[in-house]
């Protein structure tokens, strides 16, 4: 078997020279001159005016220290604190006298010595001079007898760049430092001089007394995260450098992160991704049974180690391997672990099932198949599988293995050689589809009217950007990724001067897709450019987003993330306070409408999508041109998308016929709240449709509305039955009887005979009068929520009424339902 399968080879670490070698290639020789890198000195100086390097001085008169959290430096902040003076005079204040942190050299011309203090700006040899002379400073510095003195050389501290101020081996601050440490104990000063950290300056960082992989790391790692836009300050990384001196580490991979804090510890990971990412190679990243998918383009990890079989492992790396290129989506690793997560459930059944715990692929065959396909049963029998994903790892596991079959993964010497052909997964091994209780998860129109109501709500828990984004899914119905990441040039307008949205299908890589939006969704974006515009007005409108991040983008060049804007829509949706819809219930043995709390977790991003498709089919657009506005490739895709079905048309007809009437405009089925399935059927079968109702004479329905001997006069007839959703019919209908009176009373061409035949009559107009005011005195009674109810199941009833009867007239498209009645341009 070993003979057959591919050996895993990891490709041999590269050596720490290689490595620092390849970072040192790779580091910026104008990053090195930004940072004042000297490979002598080896101190990184933070450009003090930079957006992300860059760090504030302390606000306080005549201090030059750092200001680290907020306006002052700590010591200031300190001294603010135990005193009594307001903030303003405090800042106004000289600071008393100090020593400083820092060093210059001696002001006396020429001489290579560091001064003694910054009010003491000359070395300790002058000093003494200085005091004998008595001469003010500035004389004193011009005296014909003061010369400079050569250096006493640099401090013999390895992580030290400051020079000797007397004739012992260190600085001053070292020398003390080694005092005190010897009055507590023993010292090994050897090591002390090789492990002790340098003396801290704001805004400086030694790299002094580090391997020079490390020192490599750190460069290149800082350089990336400036790349990146990310914040980075000095005082989080002098610690890392100076626990990989103390521990005299060769690589920052070995650096304990444990004593750290959160803010060293998250840039510590960020600087060994760097140089990771930079060692990565498909080439050996496939071998592993765990990928980093960075090596392939793609975010993420892809573990292989559920799969127990070594035969599997090696076909399901073979075939992962040949699909990635495939894949354009950012989600790719989520979707690659979900194939590789079926692959894993194939390879429990063969290990739990078989004697041999299916090591051997030449002894399996088609009772394996079924009995991996009676155990998805089983788990869906248990609840441990839903049935989807019972349905959707059947499809996946056939097609993967025709795939490894097709890749000749079954030849000799290959992972899958002496597996047979009837070990495959057939037509009649896929379950059928499960009956989807949630067709199209599209969101009521009582639930988004409650979302636009409260976007305030949600700019102020999230910020402007995740608003804005929100609102533009909900108007557009795009996908979160193709939104977020829309640039800030992302308006035109066509021919005709409407306005239509400019974005990137990022899952099926087509670029530069126009959608017709509206006035008022164009105003939402103009509103945003000119937002992201004053955010950052030397960035050039080019390399700007539409929705920029808060957080690494002093540029305006990275937007939000998807998942930024999921985790607060939910957040904002959790907090709303309860939403009612009207649903079925059962009371008292018998289906009723009512309102009853809706499930607030189905409010998601997708679901934004979902409603889009909804409402464009409710308003009756056609699915080829819905496919279209979906930037769909086919039909079958977007009738995913909404509800066309016999439950949606149910739910409306259970509204429509609590208001119904007969020809006499009395009310019928006052009580009935919604009709039983048998009067659901009958009411399909048993009435034939009218102009303006329907009727439920048994030898006109079985004829098909041809065997009325009355035709054209229903509202005279004990089988004529109407309701709310006529009422537009009804009204055009009494319009049309009295054109045409008005017009036979004008003509004088006509016997008399002839216009009293035609002339509609007296009792027919008076009828529908009276049953047109009567619909709409009941439907004036009702509440405002009820009523509109109501008008939302007459849009959905006349809409699926469409095609069926028509009174010889144009018809118009249903308009789209406004989710934001209040909404302006």
């Amino acid at each position: 078997m070993t003979a057959v399968l591919e050996t895993a080879r990891v490709e041999a670490p590269a050596s720490g020279e290689e490595t620092a070698s390849l970072l040192w290639s790779v580091i910026e020789p104008t990053f090195l001159t930004l940072m004042r890198w000297d490979p002598q000195v080896r101190v990184l100086t933070f450009p003090q005016d930079h957006p992300v390097l860059g760090w504030k001085v302390c606000e306080v008169r005549s201090c030059r220290q750092p200001a680290i959290y907020s306006q002052m430096c700590s010591g200031c902040e300190r001294r603010w604190r135990r005193g009594n003076l307001p903030l303003q005079e405090f800042l106004a204040a000289d600071k008393p006298l100090w020593s400083g942190i820092g060093e210059s050299p001696c002001r006396v011309p020429e001489c290579e010595r560091p001064w003694k203090t910054s009010t003491q700006p000359i070395c300790n040899a002058h000093l003494l001079q200085y005091k004998k002379l008595g001469l003010p400073l500035e004389v004193f510095l011009l005296h014909p007898d003061v010369v400079g003195y050569a250096s006493f050389g640099p401090c013999q501290v390895s992580a030290c760049d400051r020079d000797r101020d007397g004739h012992g081996p260190y600085c001053k601050v070292h020398t003390r430092t080694l005092v005190k440490l010897r009055r507590r104990q023993q010292v090994d000063e050897a090591h002390w001089r090789r492990t002790a950290p340098p003396v801290v300056e704001g805004g400086k960082v030694s790299l002094r007394g580090l391997s020079d992989q490390v020192a490599a790391e750190v460069i290149y790692g800082l350089q990336e995260r400036t790349k990146a836009g990310a914040r980075i300050r000095d005082f989080v990384l002098r610690p890392i450098c100076d626990r990989a001196r103390q521990d005299g580490l060769a690589t920052l991979e070995d650096l304990d992160p444990a004593p750290l804090t959160k803010l060293a510890r998250g840039l510590l990971t960020k600087t060994l991704r760097a140089s990771a990412l930079l060692r990565l190679t498909p080439e050996a990243e496939r071998h592993k049974d765990v990928w980093d998918l960075a090596a392939f383009g793609h975010t993420g990890t892809l573990r292989f180690t559920g799969i127990s079989q070594p035969w599997l492992r090696q076909a399901a790396k073979r075939w992962a391997q040949d699909d990635l290129p495939r894949r354009r989506s950012d989600k790719v690793g989520r979707i690659m672990s979900a194939f590789v997560a079926q692959i894993e459930l194939l390879s429990q059944s063969l290990r739990l099932q078989r004697d041999d715990h299916g090591k051997h692929p030449a002894a399996l065959d088609r009772q394996d198949i079924t009995a991996f396909c009676n155990r998805l049963a089983y788990l869906v029998e248990q609840g441990t599988l839903t049935p989807y994903r019972r349905l959707h790892t059947c499809r996946n596991l056939r097609r993967i293995l025709t795939r490894m079959r097709t890749l000749g993964l079954t030849h000799a010497g290959q992972p899958l050689h002496g597996l047979s052909d009837a070990f495959a997964l057939g037509p009649n091994d896929i379950p059928d589809l499960p009956e989807d209780t949630e067709a199209g998860k599209d969101l009521p129109v009582e639930v988004m009217r409650v979302l636009c109501q409260n976007f305030d709500a949600l700019e102020a828990q999230a910020g402007r950007e995740v608003r804005v984004a929100v609102e533009l899914l909900i108007d557009t119905g795009r996908r979160p990724d193709e939104i977020v990441q829309l640039p800030l040039d992302c308006l035109a307008r066509d021919a005709d001067g409407k306005p239509v949205l400019i974005y990137d299908n990022r899952k099926a890589a087509r670029n530069a897709r126009r959608l017709p939006i509206t006035e008022q969704t164009a105003a939402l974006v103009i509103g945003q450019q000119e937002r992201a515009r004053a955010r950052f007005p030397r960035t050039a409108p080019a390399d700007l987003k539409l929705l920029p991040t808060t957080v690494a983008n002093r540029e305006g060049r990275k937007a939000i993330s998807a998942n930024w804007v999921s985790s607060s829509n939910r957040d904002w949706a959790d907090a709303l306070p309860a939403i009612s819809v009207p649903a079925q219930i059962e009371v008292q043995g018998r289906s009723t409408v009512a309102m009853v709390p809706f499930d607030k977790s189905k409010i998601f991003l997708y679901a934004y999508r979902h409603s889009y498709a909804q409402r464009h089919a409710d308003a009756g657009v056609s699915v080829d041109v819905l496919c279209e506005l979906m930037d769909h490739r086919q039909l079958t895709t977007t009738q995913c998308y909404y509800r066309v079905g016999e439950e949606r048309r149910r739910e409306a007809v259970d509204r429509v016929v609590t208001m119904q009437f007969d020809r006499h405009g009395n009310r019928i089925w006052r009580q009935v709240r919604t009709m039983l399935d048998s009067e659901h059927t009958r009411r399909a079968v048993g009435e034939v449709a009218t102009p303006y109702g329907g009727c439920t004479e048994p030898s006109n329905v079985a004829a098909g509305g041809h065997a009325c001997p009355f035709r054209f006069r229903c509202v005279g007839c004990g089988h004529f039955r109407t309701d709310v959703s006529y009422l537009p019919d009804l009204e055009t209908y009494l319009a049309d009887l009295l054109r045409s009176r008005e017009k036979l009373l004008a003509t004088v061409e006509v016997d008399d005979w002839a216009r009293a035949e035609a002339m509609p009559s007296d009792e027919e107009i008076s009828r529908v009068r009276r049953l047109i005011s009567r619909i709409k005195d009941d439907v004036n009674d009702l509440a405002e929520e009820e009523k509109a109810q109501i008008m939302e199941a007459v849009t959905i009833v006349r809409r699926h009424r469409q095609g069926i009867v028509t009174l010889g007239m144009p018809t118009v498209r249903q308009p789209l339902p406004d989710v934001r009645p209040d909404r302006s341009a």
